[in-house]
Parts: structure tokens; C-alpha cells; sequence
């Protein structure tokens, strides 16, 4: 027990610290996040734009897809440039025609390298100037400017809606026609994208770097990479190599004093517990695991496509009814509901069992409302994002009912609130079990822990409620990484090794200790990286010096736990070889395996590659970030649902016998399609495009020119081979899942179904 209060109180320290810093440096975000001005003005007095304009411009951009079609300040889809870096390079280069014709009465192009250089000089001096008058709150601009701002404002307006001289860039861009048909929100869009923009290249107020901390990479005016941005990836580098060090020497000298491995029961002890009725009924559950999750790939390879031919599917002109922004955010919101759903069925699952093998009063009823409520908000969801996009929604009910416009977080703020309801009730359902089991004397530290990761699911979600319709961009993303990272690659986390760990302690298979231990240990190791390092994705969202020096800090030792997962995975599998009844749930095990192998290769090796300041300064918003995404969201939370469907799906059906062929055949297409998806096109992709940032600029690496040369639209063709291996897999695992639901899998004898089910508890 000693060892157990060092452990909490280690991780009550963690906690404790992390957060102070996550809240101390969030306070900073709000204070020090770019202005918005009260007015934009012309030396001349022209009123160019009000901060009500600007805002306007922010909910016209949420309601076309927001973040689903390009992105923002680095932040959203890759099909479609990054408006912040392209607006700001099309306005620099208006301003440079408008000078050199003024005064050389020249195109830029033709004058001598002394004369542009001598302009661009003025240019850099004008654009990171800060002409912000504090008092007024107020930026003036050049008459020079205003009209190289009414120029670019102009191309957007006419991108937008349905231009036929920029039809061939919509496609491009994969842009449904007259994306925005409003000609006044396009007007309010141009706005929103200047302030972005402005906030790029205009320096903070006793500093040398701009609001962005010079990100994007734009050479014009000198944007590039700080020192400090230097200097603090050079320490993430040196804390990742000590902290691994560390964590070897640790690893050695606790390891050698884990307790021997018990005896493993004749019998499953899980089977050994009736089936309640609560447990009966998470069949449904994994069937709606599985819809969402062929829907999801369906719709992935369908926006896949979308980036070689941006406007139809082999011909067939589906953008005018699912254009790429609306596929693109079912693809990822479907993926957040089906591995939430898996989640969700494994902790109905496990408290019962928790409870002594009795469901709580209406604990079925309870079941049943929670899976109708989740129906209700997919549905719901989905409906509005499509009305949103269709432009059919109106504009003062899109926030509420249609899409918030950010990525992971698109569903209408009504579903947001029906699902938190719905993770709020999950909690009370799990509380229900596990409440009565704190009480009874005994050995309760682990299941302590998975009440907390419990608690934590059901309540950090709400976090995505600190941010409305006009917040600040920068402070809404602080929020939003919140749910994004904190939620997901913090608490599920912690659930996800708690509740196996639980699960084989449960099964006999390793010492309550040894679980309570490793889960105390991996849940300070987790929450160390990960709660600080949600700011690794502020660097450049408006942020200062010290979030990006706690983000790259911190974000290094999220790295740390994960080399070890291999140990990890072998430890998993090889708790197959300890009793002959293991056999029945092999490929349960062997998903959990691929989660380990994953989180070293997606979230740690893929992470680390976009994680240090100046890694992300020249990659964030190319084809490397989805790289990550795919192997770290699929790899690791995508498998582990996908394991504990299966493994509720074994239990829930007593007598059934995977289909070894099946099961070899999803298994195998899924992991080789993700690693063909990853290695033949999105990362191929990411590293070409990372070259020409660095060389050119993210506008260039993002822009028509360079996306459509021959050999990037080669590498997105190739993608098509990994999506369909990924495609057979997931219908592979889809099919066992289905089949056995329904009565037509392969089951065991009727004799040695009962007598496991009848078989009593080793001890």
C-alpha cells in the first residue's frame, strides 16, 4: 500500500503542476491573443473594415466547412491552400505590382534585382510595421495597401462563387461552384482572411516577431523561423533523449522487482459471470461501431479522390450533392463517434462485472436510452453539417444546428451539448457499477483509477463549451486542443490502459499489484507530456514566447512512455500462451498488440517528426500532419475500439469462434493499408511539399502550381491501392462483427459452451 500512496501522490503531483501550467499559460493566451481591431482605415479615411465585419467574416467561413476547406493559420484541410499564407502572399505581391508600376511605371518582373530589392525593403517595412493605435484601436493602412488588399479581396470574392475564369482553381482546390453564393458574407470572408493575415506579418508590440511568431514562412518580409523557436527544439531534442534515458534506467530497476505472475485459472472467469441484461444489450453498440466505421472509410477513399479530381468521382460530378468539405467532415466526425461508441461499450460492459456480476436498478433501460441518444445525435450532426455546407441553413442558426467550422469539433453546438449529455450519462451509468465496488472492502486502487479516467471522459468534454460563434480565434483553439488533444490523447488514455489492465487483472492473468502499479506509473507518464503539451499546437495560433517553450518542453516527454510499448505489446500477447482458453479472444489481443505499435510509429515517431517549434514551423498544414493523424487516430484509438468490440463481442456471445480467415484478412488489410496510405503517398507527399515550404514559402507548397505537377498527382493515385487494402480489411472485421450478432458465425459446441459458461472461478 506504501507503494500505492507514492504512486497517487506522484500523480496528484503531476496533476497538480500540469494543470497550473496549462491554466497560468492559458490566461496568457487571452490576454496577449492579436487584436482585433475596432476599425481598419486608409490614410486617405476610407473605413476599409470594423471588428464586426471581421467577426462576421469568421461565421461566414464557419458556415462553407471552416477548417474542412483549407485552413487557417496552419489548422484544417490540405486540399485547398492555407488562406492566411495565401492571402498574405497574393497581397504582398498586389502591393509590389502596385510600386514597381508607380514608381519605376513597370511590371515587379522586369525591373532589376537592386530595384525589386529596394521595394521589397518598403514592403517588409510597411507589412511588419504595427500601425495599431491602441488608444482608438485602430490600424491604418496605406492607400497602396488598401488597394492591394481590395485586389486580393476581389480574386476571393470571385473564387467563392461561381466565377467560371476560376473554375479550374475551384477544382483544384476541390471548392464545390459558388461555394459562398452571398455576396455580402464573401465580402465579410475577405475580411476575416485579411485580419488573419495581418496578425501574420505585423510584428507584437516589443518584439521582433509577429502575432504568429513569424509563421507562415513568407521570405517577402522576412518571416522566418525565431531564435527562441531554434533554441527550444534544440531542448525538446536533448529533454526526449534524457527523459528516454531516464525511463530505460527506471524501467531496469523496477522491473526486476514485479512480483511473480499468478497462476492463470482453469476457466475464463469471464464467462464464468452470467451475461446481464444491460450486457445483452450492447449489441447494438458494436454494430453501430461498426456502420460508422465502414461509413467512415467509404467516405474517407471518396475524399481521397477528391484531391486528384476536385469536383467529381471518376467522372461523376458528386460535389454538387457531397462536396469535399461535407465528406471530409463526416469522414472525421464518424471516426469520433464510432471510437467513442467502442469506448462506451467497453465500460458498459465492465461494470456490471465491476458490480459482482448484477446489473444496478434500469440499468438496461439505461442502455437502451443512451444508444437511441447517440443515434439521434449522429444523425442530427450529419444533417446539419450537410444543410450547412448545402448553404441552405440559415446563417444565424449554422453555429447552433449546422457546423461550427472547426476540425474535430464540426458538429452544430445543439449535437455538441447532446453529446456531452450522452458521455455525462455514459458516467453516471459506469458510477452506477463501480460506486457499490469502492465501498467493499479490499484491494481498490485500480479500480479507483478507472473511476477517475471514467470521471474525466465523461467531464473534460465539456471543455469544448468555453468558446462560442465570435470568440477570438486564438482562444477558441486553446479550448478546442482541449478536446482534441487533452480529451483524446490524455484521459482516453489513461481509460484505455486502466480498463486492460483491469481486464486482465480480472481475467487472473496478472497480479492486481502489477496492474495497479503499471496503470499508476503509465498515468503520470501520460498526463506529464500530455496535459502541458497540448500547447505544442498553439506555437502559431496567436500565442507568445513561453506557451511555445512549455509546448515544445512537455510535448517531448509525451514521447518518452511510448518507446517502451513494445515491451508493452509483447507483454499482451504473450498473456495468450498462459492458459489454453486465451485462444478465444487471439484477435482481441492481437488489435491491443497493433495499438502498441502504432503509438510508437504514429503518435511517437510521426508526432515527434511535427513536434519540436521548428519542425512545425515549415510543416504545419502539409500532407505530414495527416501522416501523424491517420497512424495515431486509426493506429492507436481506431485498433483499441476496434480490440474492445471484439473482446465485448466475445463475451456477449458466449459460444462464438472467430473466423480465423476473416479475422487474418481484416487484421493484415487493415494495418498494411494504413502503412501503404502512410508511406506511399501522404508522407511521400508531406516531405516534397516540406522542401518547397522551406524553400519557397507554405503559400507556394500549398498553392494550384505546386499540387497539380504530375508527380504529386501520381503519389495521390497511388493512395487509391492503400485505401482499398484498408477497404477490405475494414469490411473483413465489419463482416465477424455482423455475422456473429446475427446467429451466422461459427460457434462452439453446445457441451463446450455451457461448460465454460458454468465454469468457476480459479483463485
Amino acid at each position: 500500500m506504501a507503494n500505492y500512496r507514492k504512486l497517487w501522490g506522484l500523480l496528484l503531483i503531476v496533476l497538480g503542476v500540469t494543470f497550473a501550467l496549462l491554466g497560468f499559460f492559458g490566461k496568457e493566451v487571452y490576454r496577449q491573443a492579436p487584436p482585433i481591431p475596432d476599425q481598419v482605415v486608409a490614410t486617405n479615411g476610407e473605413l476599409l473594415m470594423t471588428e464586426d465585419d471581421i467577426l462576421d467574416g469568421q461565421t461566414a467561413w464557419q458556415s462553407v466547412g471552416g477548417m474542412q476547406l483549407g485552413s487557417i493559420w496552419g489548422h484544417g484541410a490540405y486540399q485547398a491552400p492555407d488562406w492566411t499564407a495565401d492571402w498574405l502572399h497574393r497581397e504582398l505581391m498586389a502591393w509590389l505590382e502596385l510600386a514597381a508600376e508607380e514608381t519605376y511605371s513597370a511590371s515587379y518582373a522586369s525591373l532589376s534585382p537592386s530595384e525589386q530589392n529596394q521595394l521589397e525593403f518598403e514592403l517588409k517595412q510597411a507589412y511588419r510595421t504595427n500601425t495599431l493605435d491602441a488608444t482608438s484601436d485602430t490600424v491604418t493602412v496605406s492607400e497602396r495597401r488598401a488597394r492591394a488588399m481590395a485586389q486580393t479581396a476581389d480574386y476571393y470574392s470571385r473564387l467563392f462563387s461561381d466565377d467560371p475564369a476560376l473554375q479550374s482553381t475551384r477544382e483544384s482546390y476541390a471548392m464545390k461552384e459558388d461555394t459562398l453564393p452571398s455576396a455580402a458574407r464573401r465580402e465579410q470572408l475577405t475580411h476575416f482572411f485579411f485580419w488573419t493575415a495581418w496578425a501574420a506579418a505585423t510584428e507584437r508590440p516589443g518584439s521582433v516577431a509577429t502575432y504568429t511568431n513569424n509563421w507562415p514562412h513568407e521570405p517577402l518580409i522576412d518571416n522566418v523561423p525565431t531564435a527562441e523557436n531554434i533554441f527550444w527544439s534544440l531542448a525538446s531534442v536533448v529533454l526526449l533523449i534524457a527523459g528516454i534515458g531516464l525511463l530505460i534506467w527506471t524501467w531496469a530497476f523496477l522491473h526486476k522487482e514485479n512480483a511473480a505472475e499468478p497462476e492463470p485459472p482453469i476457466k475464463d472467469p469471464l464467462t464464468g459471470i452470467a451475461l446481464t441484461p444491460s450486457q445483452r444489450a450492447l449489441g447494438k453498440y458494436l454494430l453501430l461501431v461498426v456502420g460508422l466505421f465502414v461509413f467512415q472509410v467509404f467516405v474517407g477513399g471518396a475524399t481521397a479522390h477528391y484531391t486528384i479530381e476536385g469536383q467529381s468521382f471518376y467522372g461523376i460530378e458528386l460535389s454538387r450533392w457531397f462536396p469535399y468539405t461535407l465528406l471530409r467532415t463526416w469522414h472525421i466526425q464518424s471516426a469520433l463517434f464510432w471510437i467513442a461508441t467502442g469506448f462506451l461499450a467497453a465500460g458498459l460492459f465492465l461494470a456490471p462485472i465491476i458490480n459482482g456480476g448484477k446489473d444496478p436498478k434500469y440499468q438496461k433501460l439505461g442502455v437502451d436510452i443512451l444508444f437511441w441518444a447517440l443515434i439521434v445525435v449522429v444523425a442530427g450532426s450529419f444533417i446539419g453539417n450537410y444543410l450547412a455546407i448545402a448553404q441552405v441553413m440559415p446563417a444565424d442558426l449554422n453555429f447552433w444546428l449546422g457546423h461550427q467550422g472547426y476540425e474535430y469539433v464540426d458538429l452544430g453546438r445543439l449535437w455538441q451539448i447532446g453529446k456531452f449529455t450522452g458521455i455525462a450519462f455514459w458516467l453516471v451509468l459506469m458510477l452506477r457499477g463501480i460506486v457499490p465496488a469502492l465501498r467493499r472492502p479490499g484491494d481498490r486502487h485500480l479500480l479507483a483509477l478507472l473511476t477517475a479516467s471514467v470521471a474525466c471522459i465523461g467531464l473534460f468534454y465539456g471543455a469544448g463549451f468555453f468558446y462560442g460563434e465570435r470568440t477570438h480565434l486564438s482562444v477558441m483553439e486553446y479550448w478546442r486542443w482541449w478536446i482534441v488533444h487533452l480529451w483524446v490523447e490524455g484521459f482516453f488514455e489513461v481509460f484505455a490502459t486502466t480498463a486492460l489492465a483491469f481486464i486482465f487483472c480480472t481475467m487472473g492473468l496478472v497480479s492486481r499489484r502489477i496492474a495497479t502499479t503499471a496503470s499508476l506509473a503509465s498515468a503520470s507518464l501520460f498526463m506529464l507530456g500530455g496535459i502541458p503539451g497540448t500547447f505544442h499546437h498553439l506555437y502559431f495560433a496567436g500565442t507568445t514566447t513561453p506557451v511555445m517553450a512549455v509546448g515544445a518542453t512537455f510535448s517531448a516527454l509525451e514521447v518518452v512512455p511510448l518507446v517502451v510499448l513494445g515491451y508493452e505489446a509483447w507483454e499482451h500477447w504473450r498473456l495468450r500462451q498462459r492458459a489454453p482458453w486465451m485462444e478465444n479472444v487471439k484477435w482481441p489481443l492481437l488489435f491491443f498488440v497493433g495499438v502498441a505499435f502504432w503509438n510508437m510509429l504514429g503518435a511517437g515517431v510521426f508526432g515527434f517528426m511535427i513536434n519540436p517549434p521548428i519542425a512545425l514551423y515549415y510543416i504545419q498544414g502539409l500532407n505530414t500532419t495527416p501522416t501523424h493523424a491517420h497512424a495515431a487516430l486509426f493506429g492507436v484509438y481506431g485498433f483499441l475500439a476496434l480490440g474492445f468490440t471484439l473482446l465485448v463481442l466475445r463475451y456477449i456471445r458466449p459460444g462464438l469462434v472467430f473466423n480465423d480467415r476473416l479475422m487474418k484478412v481484416g487484421f493484415c488489410c487493415l494495418n498494411a493499408g494504413l502503412a501503404l496510405m502512410l508511406f506511399t503517398s501522404l508522407l511521400p507527399v508531406g516531405v516534397i511539399q516540406f522542401i518547397a515550404s522551406a524553400s519557397e514559402g507554405l503559400w507556394y507548397a500549398r498553392s494550384e502550381a505546386f499540387m497539380q505537377q504530375p508527380l504529386l498527382e501520381t503519389l495521390r493515385w497511388i493512395r487509391t491501392v492503400g485505401d482499398v487494402v484498408f477497404i477490405v480489411g475494414a469490411l473483413a472485421v465489419a463482416w465477424q462483427v455482423v455475422s456473429a450478432l446475427c446467429g451466422r458465425a461459427r460457434r462452439q459446441s453446445t457441451e463446450s459452451a455451457d461448460s465454460e459458461a458454468k465454469g468457476s472461478v480459479a483463485t
